[in-house]
């Protein structure tokens, strides 16, 4: 045959082969496409299964009527406020009624805090009731709060102090006998949010010194202040004998000064330098100078008078300085607390201001050595909170105010002791209604399915016992890296064609 008719031949026979192929893949495709449509009509309509619905907690999430972070507190009956009957209720209402004022003064949005706004409503119903004897001001409390048990979380009790207004003999000028200042405010003080001229600024927060119009740095610390880096300025109140005079009337945040001509300046806290408050009598515990269940403000005293070099060292291990503001108040008034009101000797309490609102009452109960250093005296008394203190930190810490003059600083000097804490809290805020709310909480199981499954506790190892305490396990060697032997190939023999 010609090589052109090989040629014609051979296409013939692919071209018949190839369209035998798209028939049989077109058969196969549209059997394939059959079987689909025969298994969707015969099993595709399954039974529908109910979706199971989420169960329900056990503890549904209602709102907290009132949280205060980092405490724990338990609501109470009255009958179960210890020392509750024995109280003067009507000395107590009367502080109160000074704090509603303030409170019914108060314009714009509530704080964002535990109480918040509730305290308004109470002080509506004292502002038109003018109570003059105990029995009706302690129905006032009782039918106006729920008393509740507070304390710092995992603690029993809370923590109290005390503080007073010093009265010091000081003069309008700089002599020789009266020669540490009494520092106003700088006018380079800074504080981030406020305005330079508001009356008073924060306890707490950065500080800074204003450098020109926009640099900002650290305020002077106290050894600073005291080698004389605002000196010379203007910025003397009066002049006092002794340092640690104006460091502890610093501590206490007010002062009396009397002058020589019979007259008296009111002095009361202004602002701060920034620095943290440290405590001068810690200092002295932790050098082992003075036994913790000795310290109290006259031993720091006496230590400081007897230690002159020493004093000026340890005061300033507290890097914190406090700056004054004359108040306009006579020698029958009463030191101004932070709420903007005078102070009540023996009612009036300083709390955390980041936890609590100025006006909570709070009844606190124990033991407290008001006679002497070593007596128990039965402490039961409803306090005000109407000021703070940089040192005042918790759910239940407080400082009592005690008055002016050396009596108040010698009681409130020996205060660092342990109380009951009972908060009274405004009855829209009863935590007890959220409580009534929640569901009884799931049975317990049978006696039969836990005898199907008993627990038992993890045998303790005995004292006597001694324990083996496994050390570390070693990594165990590394496998050797064995390169894997390659098999020459074997070629197959081929029959050679002809």
């Amino acid at each position: 045959m010609a090589p052109e008719a090989r040629i014609k031949s051979f296409l013939k026979n692919s071209a018949t082969a190839l369209c035998a192929g798209v028939v049989v893949l077109a058969s196969f495709s549209l059997g394939a496409e059959a079987a689909r449509r025969h298994y969707r009509s015969h099993y595709h309509h399954l039974p529908e299964v109910a979706a199971i619905p989420p169960r329900a907690l056990p503890y549904p999430q209602l709102p907290l009527s009132f949280e205060i972070p980092g405490a724990q507190y338990l609501p109470l009956a009255w009958a179960d406020v210890k020392g509750w009957s024995d109280d003067d209720h009507l000395a107590a209402y009367k502080t109160f009624r000074a704090s509603c004022r303030s409170i019914n003064a108060q314009t714009g949005a509530p704080e964002p805090k535990a109480l918040a706004g509730s305290l308004n409503e109470p002080c509506r119903a004292a502002k038109s009731l003018e109570l003059n004897d105990d029995a009706t001001a302690k129905t006032f409390f009782e039918d106006n709060f729920s008393p509740l048990r507070i304390s710092r979380l995992g603690e029993p009790d809370g923590f109290v102090t005390g503080y007073y207004e010093p009265v010091l003999d000081g003069s309008r000028t700089q002599t020789d006998v009266y020669n540490v200042p009494v520092y106003r405010r700088p006018s380079n003080l800074f504080v981030r949010g406020y305005n330079q001229a508001s009356v008073s600024l924060p306890n707490k927060g950065s500080v800074y010194r204003k450098i020109g119009r926009r640099k900002l740095v650290p305020y002077y610390d106290r050894g600073e202040i005291e080698d004389g880096k605002i000196a010379g300025r203007g910025l003397e109140i009066a002049w006092l004998k002794d340092p640690t005079d104006l460091l502890f009337a610093q501590i206490q945040g007010s002062a009396r000064i009397k002058f020589d001509d019979g007259g008296t300046l009111r002095l009361n806290y202004d602002s701060y330098n920034g620095y943290p408050y440290t405590a001068v009598g810690r200092v002295l515990i932790e050098r082992g100078i003075i036994p913790r269940e000795e310290m109290s403000m006259q031993k720091i005293r006496e230590w400081m008078a007897q230690n002159p070099d020493g004093a000026k060292e340890l005061r300033r291990q507290n890097r914190s300085y406090i700056f004054f503001r004359e108040v306009n108040l006579s020698d029958k008034d009463e030191a101004v607390g932070a709420q903007g009101i005078p102070l009540t000797a023996g009612r009036s309490i300083a709390v955390d201001k980041s936890l609590h609102v100025y006006g909570t009452p709070f009844f606190i109960e124990g033991e407290l050595p008001i006679e002497s250093d070593r007596a128990k005296t039965s402490f039961h008394r409803l306090m005000i909170a109407q000021d703070t203190g940089s040192a005042i930190i918790g759910p239940a810490r407080a400082d009592l105010y005690f008055g002016a003059g050396a009596d108040a600083g010698r009681v409130s000097g020996r205060l660092r002791h342990p109380m009951h804490f009972v908060m009274l809290v405004p009855k829209s805020l009863d935590p007890g209604l959220r409580a009534a709310r929640l569901p009884v909480p799931d049975p317990r199981p049978s006696e039969k399915i836990a005898k199907l499954f008993p627990q038992t506790k993890p045998k303790e190892p005995a004292k006597s016992e001694t324990v083996a305490i496994a050390g570390p396990v070693p990594l165990p060697a590394p496998r050797p890296v064995i390169e894997p032997v390659r098999e020459p190939r074997r070629h197959k023999s081929r029959p050679h064609q002809q």
